[in-house]
């Protein structure tokens, strides 16, 4: 289950820690996507965008939403070691086969918080080779300038776009449930196709090195 929108950050927080950790005792062994929302916004389409795209990956895989955007410092080129919040963001990118990311656009590009986050990444290579995803839940005509600054950044770090799996879905508020999930059919299918791409994808790449 997810949270209501006006839930409180905290316990919103805590509550999509808890599903990740029993996502990830009831498939142990499986695939794992870690989701980052680029809002920090109690009630953000593009977080329910990600809590629902983790409940219908499910039974496929494990689906962690990353909940400490808001915990991680300014970036400080050399700062060492990093700041408690960096590491625990750098072992949940690390344990993580795949990153999906759904970000809002902020004055043409993606929000400053998520650039920071991204920064932390250069240094540590944690991006390097990773294959990611985006997903934009944008107004149609609205929120290219995040898609493209989010895709700069990540072909800098040298992350590897999964473009099968990358999707555009318009979500209002409305969609939005008091679980904290959308129910919207299409939404939901789009979502579902995107997990069903980084599936096939993380299957191919396992499958080759195996050869």
């Amino acid at each position: 289950m997810g949270i209501a929108p006006g839930t409180p950050a905290s316990e919103s927080s805590a509550a999509d820690v808890a599903r990740s950790d029993s996502a990830a005792a009831s498939h142990p062994g499986a695939p794992r996507i870690l989701l980052i929302s680029g809002s920090t916004r109690p009630g953000s389409t593009n977080t329910a965008a990600l809590r629902t795209f983790a409940d219908i990956a499910a039974p496929h895989c494990t689906a962690e939403l990353f909940t400490g955007l808001v915990d991680i410092p300014a970036f400080v080129p050399g700062d060492q070691p990093a700041p408690p919040a960096v590491h625990a963001l750098r072992e949940r990118l690390a344990a993580a086969d795949a990153v999906v990311f759904c970000a809002p656009e902020y004055a043409g590009f993606i929000p400053g918080s998520l650039k920071n986050l991204l920064e932390w990444t250069v240094g540590a290579a944690d991006l390097h080779e990773k294959p990611v995803a985006w997903i934009s839940v944008a107004a149609p005509g609205r929120g290219d300038g995040a898609i493209t600054s989010l895709r700069t950044v990540l072909g800098y770090v040298g992350a590897v776009e999964i473009e099968s799996a990358c999707r555009r879905m318009p979500v209002l508020g409305s969609m939005v449930g008091a679980d904290g999930t959308i129910a919207d059919a299409t939404v939901r299918q789009a979502l579902a196709e995107s997990v069903a791409a980084i599936g096939a994808y993380l299957s191919a790449a396992a499958a080759s090195r195996e050869l």
